[in-house]
């Protein structure tokens, strides 16, 4: 009975942990670029009461018996599939079209590139310029990337940076290459012209999946993703970007919900198994009067 118990508490904290993550999902339902996460539960250890035998010449073999001792929350992975998106109409709205992350990271514009190491990587591709020029995001990260090649195309020799825009640029768009382009108002030779500031970096991983969330729609690298391959978007399998769109939350709602309903079940189930046990164990403690 106190076995029993004690399986049934285990339960209850699997669900509530089933629960958490649920919530969050529908917490993030509208949540720019968010990517779902899912709990997966496994069973606990098991109690030997007796193994198993072989057989002998008159006798069959018979089965182990075990008691099982309850469940645990195996994992809780991310969902990185991308979803749909919602067009804006915004120009500096991006939303990638396949595989790959939008690089940033914290820093000073003046300095030197960020390291690798301090990178960070999104899906929500809502980006805004700064009075500096600066290409950044919502939560105020720096988008990184290349230069331009003196032929053409992207700089790729090196690492990414920061990207910048002269100041008094205007009607600034973002091709489906990532270049990043504008319409020279400086006053000089190409004034009214349209120039390419650089393009976006997009990194991949070997294992997306072992991402790890650092808030504000942000993702850092951890030993199980594996380093970010830099590049840009087309290249490489990178996915390409759609400019004047944002890439919505992938959570499905129907299975969300249904979630919902088989995790307060679960809950409610065990949490019969601990007053059955009690009910027991006051039958016990009943029977000296």
């Amino acid at each position: 009975m106190i076995r029993g118990m004690y399986s049934a508490i285990s339960g209850l904290k699997a669900h509530q942990t089933l629960l958490d993550v649920t919530a969050n999902n529908l917490a993030n339902v509208n949540t720019v670029g968010y990517k779902a996460s899912r709990a997966t539960f496994s069973d606990s250890l098991s109690q030997q009461v007796r193994g198993a035998s072989a057989g002998t010449a008159d006798t069959a073999g018979t089965n182990g018996l075990q008691v099982g001792l309850g469940v645990k929350v195996a994992s809780v992975d991310n969902l990185v599939g991308s979803s749909s998106s919602q067009m804006t109409g915004n120009a500096l709205d991006v939303a990638l079209q396949g595989e790959g992350w939008l690089t940033v990271a914290r820093g000073t514009p003046t300095g030197p590139a960020p390291a690798a190491a301090t990178w960070s990587f999104t899906r929500a591709g809502a980006l805004q310029t700064t009075a500096a020029g600066h290409l950044t995001t919502q939560e105020g990260l720096y988008v990184m990337g290349y230069p331009r090649a003196a032929a053409g195309g992207p700089d790729t020799t090196g690492a990414p940076g920061y990207l910048t825009l002269p100041p008094g640029s205007s009607d600034v768009t973002i091709g489906a290459d990532g270049a990043v382009s504008y319409v020279d108002n400086s006053g000089g030779p190409a004034t009214g012209t349209r120039q390419t500031a650089g393009y976006l970096a997009v990194s991949r991983f070997a294992n997306q999946s072992g991402l790890q969330r650092a808030g504000g729609s942000t993702w850092t690298a951890t030993a199980n993703s594996g380093a970010p391959q830099p590049g840009t978007p087309g290249a490489d399998g990178n996915g390409t970007v759609m400019a004047g769109a944002l890439e919505m939350s992938n959570v499905d709602l129907a299975s969300e919900f249904t979630t919902m309903i088989s995790a307060q079940r679960g809950f409610q189930a065990n949490s019969r198994v601990i007053s059955a046990a009690d009910e027991m164990l006051q039958d016990v403690v009943n029977m000296k009067r």
